[in-house]
């Protein structure tokens, strides 16, 4: 993310996105709470599963808010090009780690590091990226 906070719709994208941060951790934080405390069964331990994840998708809202905010067409290209590597990475190294697990039985990848992986391959992409047009 470019970090000039003179640009109006960073300055929504960063409002947003901290709201959804806040709401994820402290999601968390109660529902891995109530889980070791009390053991909820049914509906309450679905809900509580379903608390921190809405606290992602509200993060993936929050960026799609921001490209179709985002007036400046370059700084979008350069978003959505890093966000496709992103993707692209986190499919090409979830395939060979499920061919892995097939083959050679080696452990299996959790779920929820599938988030931070994409998280963290955008945005070395985006570091890529920038650089191909200074």
């Amino acid at each position: 993310m470019i970090c000039s906070m003179k640009n109006p719709a960073i300055r929504r994208y960063m409002f947003r996105l901290m709201g959804t941060l806040i709401w994820y951790v402290c999601a968390l934080v109660v529902s891995v709470g109530l889980f070791a405390h009390i053991h909820p069964t049914g509906a309450l331990a679905w809900l509580l599963a379903l608390l921190p994840a809405l606290g992602i998708i509200g993060q993936l809202a929050v960026f799609g808010l921001y490209l179709g905010e985002e007036t400046d067409e370059f700084q979008r290209n350069l978003q959505i090009q890093a966000m496709l590597w992103g993707i692209g990475g986190t499919l090409a190294f979830l395939t060979v780690w499920g061919f892995l697990e097939i083959f050679v039985h080696l452990r299996h990848f959790d779920l929820l590091l599938v988030y931070p992986l994409y998280c963290g391959l955008t945005g070395v992409s985006l570091g890529l990226v920038k650089m191909r047009y200074r």
